[in-house]
């Protein structure tokens, strides 16, 4: 299929890609003030029961959260916000010896609960579609790519005072199982 013309400077724009895109939904929890300095990629899922409701979530202003993109379970991707604005995803994070991921990570939202039900393969590739052409524009280490709890476990390791919110994302199976699959479709330059 050919994608819609999206966003101006979207790496979509006319780019052949196999699922669909929806771009009529745009997170509530972004900011204007500076710019995405895009240097990794933060995984998440909803816990929300239905597409519906997740984007009810990532549209609300009162709960004022938000992500790059989200991935129902037959891979339909809907764009919340460009690549390089802020959104509003990873909270009190650290991801190598740098805090506030939401400066300088994408954030990926994959529909449903991975506790209850594993990742659909249609949602794995939907997401590695998504990212290989922003890993290669960027050039993101693989080792950037990783899931909510990581970068929350992280924070609290460097700050043990500070509150976070206890909050189970994405499984480390899931993580797993996505990250076999989209090493195997990595440029070689890639993979380190």
């Amino acid at each position: 299929m050919l994608a819609l013309l999206i966003c101006g400077n979207c790496h979509y724009a006319n780019a052949k890609m196999r699922y669909g895109v929806i771009t009529d939904y745009h997170c509530a929890g972004y900011t204007d003030e500076g710019s995405n300095e895009v240097k990794g990629v933060v995984l998440h899922h909803t816990a929300e029961p239905t597409i519906a409701q997740s984007i009810n979530v990532l549209t609300n202003k009162k709960k004022n959260v938000g992500c790059h993109v989200l991935i129902d379970t037959d891979g339909t991707r809907y764009i919340m916000c460009e690549p390089t604005t802020i959104a509003y995803h990873a909270g009190y994070s650290r991801l190598g010896n740098r805090d506030r991921c939401n400066e300088f990570t994408i954030g990926i939202e994959f529909q449903g609960n991975t506790l209850e039900q594993p990742l659909t393969d249609h949602q794995i590739e939907s997401a590695i579609e998504y990212l290989l052409p922003l890993i290669k524009q960027y050039n993101i280490p693989i080792g950037n790519i990783v899931t909510h709890e990581m970068v929350r476990t992280n924070y609290m390791k460097a700050y043990p005072k500070k509150k976070c919110w206890e909050k189970v994302d994405i499984t480390q199976q899931e993580y797993k199982r996505f990250m076999k699959a989209l090493r195997k479709r990595l440029p070689k330059a890639h993979k380190r």
